[in-house]
């Protein structure tokens, strides 16, 4: 089963999508995406590290996330990847402008092929205004974009507002 997990800053995504990991009895390993920049994001990354079990694996992958999932996917497991959008601003600050289109083209063509289960979290940004700035602008619409692919592919897609999961394409049961 793969799932994307989808829902607004502190909506509780991250809660339901390491809920879903502990409660499938494999074996976790879960991909952070997240590059400690500032003391808050190295705080952000610390409460993820303190919520998780100590059995989990951690993979730190900013980049090359379809390699880290071609990895460690397996039948008898359950890779959880936090998070998408994070993943998507690393690509988009890369130095290699042409980065972001082969890793994005890699992730969708592993996608199918990965066994066991797969948790992919992202942040829906698209709710609000259109912002300014053509780097924030592309940034929404290349997630909106990502978003709408990887849900083509996943067999479950949930929303999640006020911690609250809401299934839009497959059930939570």
């Amino acid at each position: 089963m793969h799932t994307l997990i989808l829902g607004g800053a502190r909506s509780g995504k991250s809660a339901l999508a390491e809920r879903l990991a502990r409660d499938g009895g494999r074996d976790v390993v879960y991909v952070a995406t997240a590059q400690p920049g500032d003391g808050e994001m190295a705080a952000r990354i610390a409460h993820h590290r303190a919520r998780r079990p100590a059995a989990w694996a951690c993979v730190e992958e900013p980049l090359a996330l379809a390699d880290a999932l071609r990895a460690h996917a397996r039948a008898d497991r359950c890779v959880l990847v936090d998070c998408l959008t994070l993943w998507l601003s690393n690509l988009l600050g890369d130095a290699d402008p042409a980065r972001f289109a082969r890793e994005r083209a890699a992730l969708l063509d592993a996608l199918p092929a990965l066994p066991g289960e797969v948790l992919l979290v992202s942040n829906e940004v698209g709710l609000g205004v259109v912002p300014l700035g053509e780097l924030s602008r592309r940034f929404v619409d290349e997630a909106g974009r990502l978003h709408q692919s990887l849900a083509a592919q996943c067999e479950r897609v949930v929303f999640v507002a006020a911690g609250l999961p809401l299934a839009m394409k497959g059930t939570l049961a």
